[in-house]
């Protein structure tokens, strides 16, 4: 098992480490932060994939996958606020409070909006069956969730020890799932609280780690070594796939990232040989490095341009087969930067 652990913090540093050889590392976040999204939402049986998901933050997602991608797009903003409040300087360490509030925006709106969010549960949930006594699993009574997360919380604390980064994260999440505290979204804070907790504790500086991919892939065995912890005590088991996971998706990550750097390398040096104009294509192309979707007059506005030089740049990169329109609008068209968004998709087909 050491060997294993040591085998994983090895991957994790070499994904870290790639972080400083980005140009623009936040590109790369955003568009990684989304992906995540998308795939833990999808466990829970969401069908909105990471195209529907940007197309929605442009305000053109189909409307059958609109209440999906609403929820993934949630999901982005729970992460963003726990990420943020554990970056604040003399910021307490991750507690139960900060996911009783990560999971008030997780239901902020849409499915589950009315079970409470932001509170522990007052009543008995289960899992698996219509009805306890034949469950697959029953979490402990209600009056025992305040307890048992207060016993959580003194655990990722280090107390009474101190436990090893990724063992912690495997061991709370598992912990975190026994103990369901919430009516709904207990599966999706039960993995934000991974991204959160190795962040908090600089395992890795930035959210670039979609472990909700190892799961997806591998769903029936994710819930059954999460059962297994409950009915044998099974936790070596539960720890080797966790840390198993850990080292295939950071490695996975690391080759997406070096891919997409020199992706993004040939098609700058495509644009060199535009000529008159490619000073304007260079700077559309890089805010679509960023945004993977852009529209023409929000990228106008955004790069202080006149519409123009703009469209032009825009019909240039669609000509060099950088761009591709995905709406199919005459109006209020959308660009989408079509090898880039290939290679993030890859995986978040739903389930």
């Amino acid at each position: 098992m050491q060997s294993l652990l040591d085998r994983t913090n090895q991957a994790l540093g070499r994904l870290d480490g790639i972080t400083l050889l980005l140009p623009d590392p936040d590109q790369f976040i955003y568009t990684f932060v989304r992906k995540e999204a998308v795939l833990s939402s999808q466990i829970e049986g969401t069908q909105s994939s990471l195209s529907d998901l940007l197309l929605f933050e442009h305000d053109a997602a189909p409307g059958a996958l609109r209440e999906d991608a609403q929820e993934t797009a949630n999901y982005i903003a729970a992460l963003d606020y726990g990420l943020d409040q554990i970056a604040k300087p003399g910021a307490p360490p991750l507690s139960a409070r900060l996911l009783r509030e990560v999971h008030r925006r997780l239901l902020r709106t849409g499915r589950g909006a009315d079970k409470n969010p932001g509170e522990f549960r007052r009543d008995q949930n289960w899992l698996g069956g219509p009805r306890p006594s034949v469950a697959r699993f029953v979490p402990p009574p209600w009056q025992e969730v305040t307890a048992a997360m207060g016993a959580l919380e003194k655990f990722i604390h280090d107390d009474p020890s101190p436990t090893p980064v990724l063992v912690k994260a495997a061991l709370a999440h598992a912990q975190f799932e026994t103990i369901h505290p919430f009516l709904d979204g207990n599966g999706r804070v039960g993995r934000l609280l991974i991204t959160l907790l190795m962040c908090s504790e600089g395992v890795l500086s930035r959210p670039l780690l979609y472990l909700s991919l190892h799961f997806k892939r591998n769903r029936d065995s994710y819930y059954e070594h999460l059962q297994r912890v409950r009915t044998d005590g099974a936790w070596e088991d539960w720890l080797r796939f966790f840390l198993e996971g850990v080292i295939e998706v950071a490695e996975s990550t690391t080759l997406t990232t070096q891919r997409v750097v020199a992706m993004v390398e040939n098609d700058r040096q495509k644009i060199h040989t535009f000529g008159r104009g490619a000073a304007t294509a260079h700077r559309v192309h890089d805010l679509a490095t960023r945004s993977v979707v852009i529209g023409a007059s929000s990228t106008a506005e955004r790069l202080s341009l006149t519409g123009p030089p703009v469209y032009a740049a825009i019909q240039r990169l669609e000509q060099a087969g950088i761009l591709r329109e995905a709406t199919g609008r005459q109006r209020g068209k959308l660009y989408v930067y079509d090898e880039y968004l290939t290679i993030l998709n890859e995986g978040t087909e739903p389930l």
